[in-house]
């Protein structure tokens, strides 16, 4: 094939109308709701004739620590899916939106890469069907009714310095992190600090993917708790009747996004929640419709598998019955030897030795995935560049860890590259050897399920905690919250808190520096060191490089 970047070659290709696609799957046309003629929502109706069908075999595809390097997960994610369909398997790919902050930043677009693209990728990296402003002005219209009834008498007896509920934004804005609101006047309410987060680090997000239906959501979003009293009781959306009009702002949202691939496989791209504040997976309702609709159904989840993959074992698949059957763990010979020491600028030059001291970092994801009871086949996602000699050195690592690797090409050949990847894949579906299981039972204490994952998950000696803090857990456990999982905030790029430490570090120490309640979404988040939860731009963004050609076309995107 020839080359290009990811938006020439996503425009160059033949796109079918999404009404073909929809039909391949046995979607009615009068289910689609077309959002023009390359992408469409899945009607509710349809959603719900599905249930008596049987479902397909789930597959993950998780990752090493992201590094500057890259390596492919969405991408992999997207020729598996090409290369399932060119083996003459039923398959179908569930991937999360894009945020727009992330795409006028610095990380790019979330749609793959090269000849393994989910189309319209530009519409998928900019405003797609809308879901994600459904989300942020269902948030902020919680956040004004919160202070709209403070002003009005505040009949809930509402501590102004107790309120939790922010506001959010699609867009990377450091200047809003910490705000000052109502300033000017009585008539302008009353002044308190407060301030954003990115829409994608809303628990209305995390609400969205998680519920199975409107009357899920609408419970899920009344059990929000947004502040507290004076005596330190809860107040929930409920309790401001406020999640009834949100459902309503979130009403189409919850329907799951039909496109396609570059290859014409069909796709769910539906909710994008946070990998390392919230959960990292795509929707619940586009899962659980895919695993009707099709024999295989790829999926990933955010960041490396310590973060992503474990949230979707232990949030996802815990909270919505699903069983995986196998897992992909995708790495590259760059990032392996950025894990082995080698600096960004020197990853072009052969070095075999620093190859192996970064299995570690693959020997230790493949461990942890295997700890599920889940099969897993690497992935090596190949780049120009990688040597016979340091290929060979990943594959002989991942055998004598008692596992296969498999050389793909996805990104320069499509599904063909990846056809050697879907054929061992579908075989490890198939023989139902699966005995998934998650990290930890529901009933063990909270402070002990975040000690689990930094010990299992993470290597820790143990995790750091102030009195206050496990005091805070406690409480929530007389609560009635004790069974929810547990969601680690902590940085994507290592195993520990500094993201500075790459390989397989051990001896460290996790610190908990804040514990959230998130009893909308059902999980109690853990931040361990520092998180953000609105990014800054960088000090070049890519968006100084988007703009509009001569002919009205994107450009700049990647």
């Amino acid at each position: 094939m020839g080359q290009g970047s990811d938006i020439e070659i996503a425009r160059a290709a033949p796109v079918r109308p999404i009404r073909e696609i929809g039909a391949a799957l046995g979607i009615p046309e009068a289910d689609l709701i077309p959002y023009g003629h390359d992408k469409a929502k899945v009607s509710r109706r349809f959603l719900g004739s599905l249930s008596d069908r049987p479902d397909g075999r789930l597959i993950l595809v998780t990752a090493v620590n992201p590094t500057p390097a890259g390596e492919g997960k969405t991408t992999t994610t997207v020729g598996l899916g090409d290369g399932l369909s060119r083996i003459g398997k039923s398959a179908m790919i569930c991937i999360r939106e894009a945020s727009l902050g992330p795409n006028f930043g610095m990380k790019g677009g979330a749609a793959g890469g090269g000849y393994a693209q989910v189309v319209p990728m530009e519409d998928m990296n900019l405003h797609f069907t809308g879901d994600l402003h459904a989300i942020t002005a269902a948030h902020n219209l919680l956040a004004a009714m919160i202070d709209n009834h403070i002003y009005w008498g505040n009949e809930l007896q509402i501590d102004t310095r107790r309120v939790t509920w922010g506001r959010v934004l699609d867009m990377n804005d450091r200047a809003l992190r910490q705000v000052t609101t109502s300033l000017g006047g009585v008539s302008n309410g009353f002044p308190r600090e407060t301030g954003f987060d990115i829409t994608v680090a809303s628990e209305v997000m995390a609400i969205l993917c998680l519920a199975a239906d409107l009357d899920d959501l609408e419970r899920r979003l009344g059990d929000m708790i947004v502040a507290a009293r004076r005596d330190r009781s809860p107040v929930t959306a409920r309790d401001l009747q406020a999640h009834g009009a949100m459902t309503v702002l979130l009403r189409d949202a919850m329907q799951p996004n039909l496109v396609q691939t570059l290859e014409h496989t069909p796709a769910f791209v539906h909710g994008g929640p946070f990998a390392n504040i919230a959960h990292g997976c795509n929707s619940v309702a586009a899962t659980r419709a895919a695993l009707k609709l099709c024999d295989y159904v790829v999926t990933e989840a955010g960041f490396g598998a310590d973060l992503g993959a474990e949230k979707f074992f232990d949030i996802k698949c815990r909270k919505a019955g699903l069983r995986p059957a196998a897992a992909v763990l995708v790495a590259t010979i760059r990032a392996l030897k950025m894990n082995g020491g080698v600096a960004k600028a020197d990853l072009g030059a052969e070095n075999v030795a620093a190859v192996k001291e970064g299995c570690a970092n693959l020997g230790r994801h493949l461990e942890n995935v295997r700890g599920f009871g889940v099969p897993v086949v690497v992935a090596i996602n190949h780049f120009d560049g990688d040597t016979p000699a340091e290929i060979a050195a990943v594959t002989d690592y991942v055998a004598g860890q008692g596992a296969e690797a498999i050389l793909c090409h996805h990104w320069a050949r499509g599904g063909e590259g990846a056809e050697a990847l879907a054929t061992r894949v579908a075989e490890l579906a198939d023989a139902g050897t699966a005995d998934f299981a998650p990290l930890y039972p529901d009933d063990m204490g909270l402070m002990e399920k975040i000690e689990t994952v930094a010990r299992r998950i993470y290597r820790a000696d143990g995790v750091s905690a102030d009195p206050r803090i496990r005091a805070q857990l406690a409480d929530w456990e007389r609560a009635g919250h004790g069974s929810l999982p547990v969601c680690m905030a902590k940085t994507q790029y290592s195993f520990t808190t500094d993201p500075s430490i790459r390989g397989a570090p051990t001896g460290h120490t996790i610190p908990l520096r804040e514990v959230r309640l998130s009893a909308g979404a059902g999980f109690v988040v853990a931040i361990c060191g520092q998180i953000m939860t609105m990014p800054g731009l960088p000090r070049t963004p890519a968006a100084q490089s988007i703009r509009l050609n001569a002919d009205g076309e994107v450009e700049g995107l990647f």
